[in-house]
């Protein structure tokens, strides 16, 4: 197969993370859909399948590791260099520990992966879709993002990876004020669990908690595209809660003074 995406009236979504999960399921959708993809991911045996498999349309599997900058600075180049339909950033590393207990190089690979990476693959694709007048990104976030204080469960700890998810909403919001006159959609995708591979490579066996599948979430992050909503959340069926949150944060923001707080100015030494 060519290197090189022949057909230019065809769209084209570059998905990060497309070997496995919600990004294996994104590429299936969008190919069924017509799109030519990018697909990025760090197995080639299962980029190699998923051309294999998406015969109808052109892929293009690249390895890169989007934990090191040499991985990043690569497919930026990609997303500045291709007339993008959509970017789908949803690669993620499973590094779910007690803060005091996740060894320093596992905490920059999760933040280089889920803060990093997409900001800067964000930041080389806009420029094209915004001269273009057309494009949409969609940051694979979690429902945690809204749950940092809710009780652990299972979870041994997860205070980073919840800050990850709470950075790409906050992405989303703030780039969706920026090019929403420009033709541009921005998503944050915030799932529940999810039946994929993510928590088994952390060795939590939920398999008996009830699971929403990725192709249901690539579902919901579809259509909410068509609806205009920046926060997707495939399994919260009162939309007005999201509403709700949001508008909690622009009061407390709008609620600010540069006087001191009075129950500052009561404390006593």
């Amino acid at each position: 197969m060519s290197s090189i995406i022949q057909d230019t009236a065809a769209p084209l979504a570059l998905i990060t993370g497309a070997s496995s999960g919600i990004g294996q399921a994104f590429a299936r959708r969008l190919g069924a859909e017509g799109y030519n993809l990018i697909a990025i991911g760090r197995r080639r045996e299962r980029l190699d399948a998923l051309v294999t498999e998406l015969a109808n349309v052109e892929v293009r599997p690249i390895v890169a590791d989007l934990g090191i900058d040499a991985g990043v600075e690569v497919v930026a180049d990609l997303c500045a260099a291709e007339s993008l339909t959509m970017l789908v950033n949803n690669a993620g590393v499973a590094h779910y520990m007690p803060f005091t207990e996740l060894p320093a190089q596992k905490a920059a690979e999760l933040l280089q992966v889920k803060t990093v990476a997409p900001t800067m693959l964000s930041r080389a694709a806009v420029p094209g879709m915004v001269a273009r007048q057309s494009g949409a990104i969609i940051n694979v976030s979690g429902m945690l993002a809204y749950g940092a204080s809710a009780p652990l469960g299972p979870a041994p700890g997860r205070a980073t990876y919840v800050a990850t998810l709470a950075h790409l909403v906050a992405l989303s919001q703030a780039l969706h004020e920026e090019l929403k006159g420009h033709g541009v959609r921005v998503q944050a995708l915030c799932p529940g669990i999810v039946a994929t591979e993510f928590h088994e490579r952390q060795g939590m066996d939920l398999s008996a908690l009830p699971r929403m599948s990725p192709e249901d979430v690539v579902t919901a992050s579809l259509r909410g595209l068509e609806l205009g909503e920046v926060v997707c959340a495939p399994g919260v069926e009162r939309v007005e809660l999201l509403d709700a949150a949001q508008q909690a944060n622009l009061a407390a923001f709008a609620g600010q003074s540069p006087q001191l707080a009075q129950r500052y100015r009561d404390a006593k030494p």
